[in-house]
């Protein structure tokens, strides 16, 4: 809300419960909205942010805020002493386990795949002796009290069996991906992640388009960094249209 007055100060439009699907590029980049108009601009900021992603079994959104949480560094402290459960042998997956271990009771890392996919870390995270690694566990559903979660169903893919961990009260799912609709339909570069893709200036593959922020390829989806990286992209833009203007 501060963020938003302070903005309100200046000479800026701001158009709230609108969506933008499309963005085109050209002499001005074109931005089509859901509604059917359109805007027109010598240069776009695409910052639409990140959100994390579901495991969509049952319980999840039940238990949403009440042990199911997405992000270690945010919500490990809460966990201090419990016996948690992180989903996913990705880079996120792996970093969040041993994030948690230094402050958790336990920590039970379930991957769908036969193997971790960050081998360098994984050596780590091998050592610690509060860590449970379980691969080819496809997780089905997440249990609870009606209050609290108290635990975690899965099925080993090895032998088809229904297995189940007690996590006491909570439970930790880590995997982030980028909100890239608007990029889907655009012709900027995205990473195999769905991030798009930006130079140090946070440029991205069109001209006059600069993204910042969780949806693009910078490391380390944090605020800060994300707030950074808006000021920079708004110094490129403005560079730009500089440049764009200067007579030949």
């Amino acid at each position: 809300m501060a963020l938003e007055q302070h903005v309100r100060e200046y000479e800026v439009d701001i158009m709230n419960l609108q969506r933008a699907i499309q963005l085109i590029p050209g002499e001005l980049i074109e931005i089509k909205l859901e509604n059917g108009a359109s805007l027109k601009s010598k240069s776009v900021i695409i910052s639409t942010g990140a959100r994390w992603r579901e495991m969509n079994v049952p319980g999840e959104q039940e238990y949403r805020g009440k042990g199911v949480a997405y992000c270690p560094h945010c919500d490990g402290p809460l966990f201090m002493g419990k016996r948690v459960a992180v989903i996913g042998g990705g880079n996120s997956g792996v970093e969040a386990a041993i994030d948690l271990a230094g402050i958790v009771g336990h920590v039970t890392l379930l991957e769908f795949d036969g193997q971790l996919r960050r081998c360098g870390v994984a050596e780590k995270l091998f050592s610690l002796p509060n860590v449970t690694v379980i691969t080819k566990a496809l997780s089905t559903e997440v249990t609870g009290d009606g209050n609290k979660v108290n635990g975690l169903l899965y099925k080993d893919r090895n032998t088809d069996e229904a297995k189940r961990i007690d996590l006491g009260r909570d439970f930790c799912s880590n995997r982030p991906v980028a909100e890239h609709r608007l990029a889907e339909s655009s012709t900027v570069n995205l990473s195999n992640r769905g991030e798009i893709e930006v130079d140090a200036r946070g440029q991205t593959s069109v001209p006059g388009v600069f993204a910042a922020g969780d949806c693009t390829t910078v490391p380390f989806k944090q605020i800060i960094i994300a707030m950074g990286e808006g000021a920079k992209v708004s110094l490129s833009a403005f560079d730009h249209l500089i440049c764009s203007s200067a007579p030949a």
